[in-house]
Parts: structure tokens; C-alpha cells; sequence
């Protein structure tokens, strides 16, 4: 079985990639992809890990894009990470920059904290400052964090510096990667049908069909929409670790058993695009 969306801890998950391979391996696991928000650089340390146990390691990212004012995350599997890191070091550096906003916010509101150092490489994101408000005593839990001030129009919440799908489409594309939208029903800035197209329209080439959210009727609408736009479908539990940064219940790894037989067609179509 293959898991196509999965976080470390160089993003908001709470495994090293050495942890999330073994994770991985106990649960029956066969190709993993590695998708940290806007970062590569928990690859190498996954690959390296998976080597003794014979476990296929997907290389892959999640962008961070604005569309209507709202966040929409679009993975890309088999870029090349050279061409991918200048534009992920402005990213992460975003990212950086929005955190310090939100720890300003909220020390504007009588809640200052502090966040823990992060090394090179490593995307900081919301379920990071709610753990910080966690530490230092004004919650008792991250969901009580994001439900107060983290979550969308909450008084501390930053929004994402603007970078377009089709600037976060093209990036995938010009490296090798092929783009897929991440859960679709998740996004709140309109409805599935016309923001596809508009995806379509700047090249995407897959969507996320199968994920822990989405209801057996909105996997079919999926699915339906892949075969009139000739999409791949890819999926993944969208795993960040048995314990959530952001206080939601926990998301098993291989709970959706999909078929490694998913993964052939972005292979190949990732191929494609190196020429």
C-alpha cells in the first residue's frame, strides 16, 4: 500500500523522517512521499532510512499558494530539488516572516511567547505557535489555541504571502514535479468545480481523490473530474504524526490501503516532464 501525503518534523509533523520511515515500515507501507510544507529537506534523511527496509521513498512537497484570499496547497511528487530550492528558501522564509507577525499579534494581545529554534530547511506554520501558547501556559491544548486566535480569522491569524497557483503550478512544472491539488474539499475559497478549472487552465496535472476528509460522495465527484480532464488521482492520509500539532484526533498511517498501482501514472508522468 503507498501513502502520498506525509509530514516531518521540517514541516508540522511531529516524526524525523527516520521516525515516519519506520512508521511507515511497521504499518505495511510500501512507497511513502515525503510532502513537508514549502521544504525538500527532510528527503535525504528519509531515503536514507528507508534503505535498509527496502521501503520506495517518493520525493515530494507541498506548496503553499493563495487563490481568493485563501490558502490552497498543491503537492508535487519527483521534483528535482535543485531547481526547486531558491524558490523553497523564499518560501520558508515567508513563512518566517508570517510566524514572527503572529508572535507579535499575540504578544499585542498579552500572550507572549517564544518559538523554538529551527535549522535549516525547516518551514515553520501555525501548529508550531500553538504549541509555544501550549508551553507557556495560556492553553491547554493546540485545537484550543487555533480555536482562540491561530485559526482563519482569529485576532493572531497571518495570512500566507501571496504566491498564485499558477506561480505555484508553473514553480512544480519548471522542476520536474508533477502538481496535484492537496484535498480539495478542504479548500474555502470555492467551490471544486470552477477552481479546477482554473488549475487545469495553468497546468495542473492531478488531484488529491482519495483523503481522510473527504466523503465517499465527494471521492466520486473526484474521480469524475479526473476523467473528464484527464487528471491523475493520487491520496494519502495526509499523516502528521501520532501526535497532531494541531490538537486534531489522529490520522493512521495506511488508513486508506491505496493501491500502489496509483503511483505508475505521476511516475510516469513525472518522466515526461524531464523530457
Amino acid at each position: 500500500m503507498i501513502e502520498l501525503h506525509c509530514h516531518t518534523t521540517y514541516s508540522d509533523g511531529t516524526l524525523t523522517p527516520g521516525e515516519l520511515v519506520a512508521a511507515a515500515v511497521k504499518a505495511g507501507v510500501v512507497a511513502l512521499a515525503i510532502t513537508d510544507h514549502d521544504t525538500v529537506s527532510g528527503w535525504d534523511d528519509a531515503l536514507a532510512a528507508a534503505q535498509p527496509h527496502g521501503l520506495e521513498i517518493v520525493p515530494g512537497v507541498e506548496l503553499s499558494t493563495v487563490h481568493n484570499d485563501r490558502s490552497l496547497h498543491i503537492l508535487g511528487f519527483y521534483p528535482n530539488a535543485e531547481k526547486l530550492r531558491g524558490d523553497l528558501h523564499e518560501r520558508v522564509e515567508g513563512r518566517k516572516r508570517r510566524a514572527a507577525e503572529m508572535v507579535e499579534k499575540l504578544a499585542e494581545l498579552g500572550y507572549p511567547i517564544e518559538l523554538p529554534e529551527m535549522g535549516e530547511g525547516m518551514a515553520p506554520g501555525r501548529p508550531h505557535i500553538a504549541t509555544a501558547l501550549v508551553n507557556a501556559g495560556y492553553v491547554q491544548s493546540s485545537r484550543e489555541a487555533f480555536d482562540r486566535w491561530l485559526g482563519d480569522g482569529k485576532p493572531a491569524c497571518v495570512e500566507y504571502e501571496k504566491f498564485s497557483i499558477v506561480e505555484g503550478i508553473a514553480l512544480l512544472r519548471r522542476s520536474g514535479g508533477v502538481p496535484v491539488w492537496a484535498h480539495p474539499y478542504l479548500f474555502r475559497g470555492g467551490t471544486v468545480e470552477p477552481v479546477l478549472e482554473e488549475m487545469v487552465a495553468a497546468g495542473l496535472m492531478g488531484v488529491e481523490v482519495y483523503h481522510p476528509t473527504h466523503s465517499p460522495s465527494q471521492v466520486d465527484n473526484l474521480k469524475k473530474l479526473c476523467a473528464e480532464h484527464n487528471l491523475l488521482m493520487t491520496g494519502g492520509s495526509d499523516y502528521h504524526g501520532p501526535c497532531d500539532l494541531k490538537g486534531k484526533e489522529a490520522i493512521r498511517l495506511n488508513m486508506l490501503n491505496l493501491p500502489l498501482n496509483l503511483l505508475e501514472p505521476i511516475k510516469q508522468a513525472a518522466l515526461d516532464l524531464k523530457g
